[in-house]
């Protein structure tokens, strides 16, 4: 119970960062944080997680992580559907506050709600294809990372958590004008079930992209296999 407890609280940190940066921060007070205080936002949030509950349950945060992970021989079966209710649940509740937050401001409407989208609710404009694309690519590299950098023998140790946030964050910047970047199931979700009625139509892409990506991440980290 306590590992599942970590995930949901690690989740509930990572929705917070997204809905917060994205939605309160971005543009507010005439500056605001913008698409790179967005991804630094997230990136941290899942550093200072990862260091703090990663011991407990892993760190994963994330359905596609978590099925990247099995794939990978890194995490057993028979606690993947454990796991990814835990995130869905932590990501939700922290949609939940926010919701609560943002609706206490004057003229204050959901809209998108930092929600993933593709087509005429792609923040640049993408195809659906171009979101499917960007999303398996990025979260296929996204997993093969955590595979390597948390490996017993070569892996980078107490620095591992840094190289996952850091590489989150990129992965952020990168993407962002594409779909609003998801790279996680449980995210899409939790921002999906506050938002316009459009963001659960197509939540579908956001979770089939990221776990197919997490499971071609587990695939390549077998094949590199151990460090010799």
């Amino acid at each position: 119970m306590r590992k599942l407890l970590a995930e949901a609280i690690g989740t509930f940190m990572l929705v917070s960062a997204v809905c917060g940066a994205a939605m309160i921060s971005f543009d507010a007070l005439g500056g605001g944080s913008g698409i790179v205080g967005v991804a630094l936002a997230v990136g941290l949030s899942v550093m200072v997680m990862a260091y703090a509950v990663g011991p407990v349950s892993g760190g994963h945060f994330n359905p596609a992580v978590t099925c990247g992970l099995y794939i990978a021989d890194r995490f057993p079966a028979k606690h993947i559907m454990a796991y990814v209710i835990a995130q869905v649940i932590g990501g939700a509740l922290a949609a939940l506050v926010f919701y609560i937050i943002l609706s206490s401001k004057i003229g204050w409407t959901p809209g998108g709600f930092a929600s993933n989208g593709y087509g005429e609710h792609s923040p640049g404009g993408y195809s659906a294809f171009a979101g499917f694309l960007t999303e398996v690519t990025l979260t296929a590299l996204f997993v093969f990372v955590i595979c390597r950098v948390t490996r017993d023998k070569g892996g980078a140790g107490m620095m591992a958590p840094m190289a996952i946030g850091l590489t989150f964050a990129v992965m952020h910047i990168i993407s962002i004008p594409v779909a609003n970047t998801s790279l996680n199931p449980a995210r899409s979700t939790a921002t999906a079930l506050f938002a316009e009625s459009w963001a659960l139509q197509q939540l579908w892409m956001f979770w089939l992209a990221p776990l197919i990506g997490g499971a071609i991440g587990g695939i390549s980290d077998r094949f590199v296999g151990e460090v010799s």
